[in-house]
């Protein structure tokens, strides 16, 4: 038996590489592209390590072009969800009882086996499948996925090693057991990491999942799977269940053993989760564990002594890039009024330089939304605000989804700091901005702290430095990651834990000891060493009563 005692040294964010015209990194990630695209990958269910093909079939197709096939996938029924688990529960008994450094050294495994051997497969995966250009998929698939398994081997070790102390006569320790039951993993469509992070920060440790991807993400989570088992990741660990959120909610929900839900996704399908859960508590085993990550109207907001060219490389980048598909997204601004032309101007400049095209063609900065469901809901709005007199198009508002899902990045500017744009997530590429009088900038911080439910990202800038600090006090609420002088998105594993509230989640830090804090459930042991042989206590001595 190995008694060593473990701790793993806090490491450092994977490089970014850039994949510069003719150098070996891009033409290697393009011919895992071309790899990909020369054929149809079969995704089947994975229970207990045991492929399953049900023949009730979906197609995964690439945003881009959307007669593309790129792969066929199984739908589970509610017989493969039980089954998955049983395989789960099963699994449960070793997993758990086995050494935390062997879980950690099947997660550093499989980091470094996605920092080499399958980066550029599962870059490729992730720029075909889920839509993203060559750096976005980077800084996600590649990048963010490996800084959470290996960031996450290193807050499980401090958390292993934060023990109580003992007095005389006693020892103390804390047991940080896995959770009693099965974990249910939902990950969303726009983030590779995000999709292994649910599974495997529960399962770092020692719970068991029953894992539901999104089904347009499906072969970047198909490859993931395939990783794990590589790295050696035990059969019924995770248990991979494509298929219709109805049928298998319905299923994990009313399972006396579920024992917790990691997910990011929507509000409105989070608050039903949550009233779900509410309703079957009775019957469950234990309290489960319900933390999330879910919508956000995130904001960028102009003190006068800001720089109009930042705020508008901010505003550029924040919400155009991965067409705005990201809960930190900018999706709404207040600029001074003196302020305005001058960053309008510089705004304009920059999107009009922006391409929207093909993933494979690495100088498109956008690339195509999802899907025809998400075309016609960013749509929508924008047909709103064509529609409405209190809103004017400074650039954008077109959309085609003849041979993919294409919208242009689009710029909207509102009289009404209330408009619907500015209120509710679009989630995709639309801006929409409201210029207020330079002496209301307090009134305009309430409005923007009141105008949404959600409170996930933010940004001030300014230069004045009084300015920023009391920005900061009046939107203490308003953004879970706050920012000064950036733009709201691009949260760093290990240097910027991710989460919001009110309507954006639970706020569990996910990139930190926060969320793998969730996963356990502590059993406190205290071991006395000389046990009393006498009941009374010495204020009992007849002799020092007076």
């Amino acid at each position: 038996m190995n008694n060593a005692i473990f701790r793993i040294k806090h490491p450092v964010n994977e490089p970014i590489k850039d994949y510069k015209a003719g150098s070996s990194e891009r033409k290697e990630l393009l011919e895992a592209v071309k790899e990909l695209k020369s054929k149809i990958t079969e995704i089947p269910i994975i229970i207990g390590g045991k492929d399953i093909f049900t023949g009730n079939t979906g197609n995964v197709v690439m945003p881009h072009n959307h007669r593309h096939i790129l792969a066929k996938y199984h739908n589970a029924s509610e017989k493969e969800v039980q089954l998955a688990i049983e395989a789960a529960l099963e699994a449960h008994k070793y997993w758990e009882s086995i050494s935390w450094i062997e879980r950690v050294s099947i997660n550093l495994k499989i980091a470094d086996l996605i920092a080499g051997k399958y980066r550029n497969l599962l870059n490729a995966a992730t720029m075909l499948g889920q839509g993203k250009n060559v750096f976005q998929a980077e800084i996600d698939a590649a990048c963010e996925t490996v800084d959470f398994l290996r960031f996450n081997a290193h807050y499980v070790s401090e958390i292993y090693n934060d023990q109580p102390p003992s007095d005389f006569g006693a020892v103390n320790r804390l047991e940080y057991r896995p959770l009693e039951g099965f974990v249910f993993a939902v990950s969303p469509f726009n983030f590779t990491a995000i999709a292994s992070n649910l599974s495997m920060a529960p399962v770092l440790m020692g719970n068991t999942v029953v894992w539901k991807p999104a089904t347009t993400s499906l072969l970047s989570n198909y490859l993931l799977m395939k990783i794990y088992k590589e790295a050696g990741l035990p059969d019924g660990v995770i248990n991979f269940v494509p298929g219709k959120g109805s049928v298998i909610g319905k299923t994990v929900f009313s399972h006396k053993d579920f024992a917790g839900v990691h997910f990011t996704g929507s509000t409105p399908t989070f608050n039903h989760f949550w009233k779900t859960i509410a309703e079957n508590l009775s019957f469950y085993k234990s309290y489960p564990r319900i933390v999330g990550e879910t919508g956000g109207k995130d904001f960028v907001f102009m003190h006068n002594s800001a720089e109009p060219i930042e705020v508008a490389t901010a505003l550029v980048r924040g919400s155009f890039e991965y067409q705005g598909q990201k809960c930190s997204a900018a999706s709404r601004a207040y600029i001074p009024e003196s302020k305005w032309e001058e960053v309008k101007e510089h705004i304009i400049r920059m999107v009009s330089q922006i391409d929207v095209g093909d993933p494979e063609f690495f100088p498109n900065f956008m690339n195509a939304v999802i899907d025809e469901a998400a075309f016609n809901n960013i749509m929508s709005y924008i047909s709103k605000a064509k529609e409405s007199k209190e809103a004017t198009f400074v650039y954008g508002g077109e959309g085609d989804k003849t041979n993919g899902y294409f919208i242009q990045p689009t710029i909207i500017k509102t009289d009404n700091p209330h408009f619907i744009t500015m209120e509710e997530e679009i989630f995709g590429p639309v801006l929409t901005i409201y210029v207020y009088p330079d002496n209301e900038f307090e009134k305009t911080l309430e409005t923007c702290d009141n105008t949404s439910p959600y409170a996930l990202t933010g940004s001030v800038f300014a230069r004045d430095r009084q300015a920023l600090t009391f920005a900061c006090k009046k939107l203490k609420y308003a953004a879970g990651n706050f920012y000064y002088n950036d733009k709201p998105s691009g949260a760093m594993v290990g240097q910027q834990p991710f989460g919001g509230a009110r309507g954006s989640g639970t706020n569990e830090k996910t990139g930190s000891h926060l969320n793998l804090m969730r996963w356990t459930n502590p059993r406190t042991i205290k071991e006395t060493l000389v046990p009393p042989t006498d009941f009374k206590y010495p204020f009992m001595n007849e002799g020092s009563c007076k």
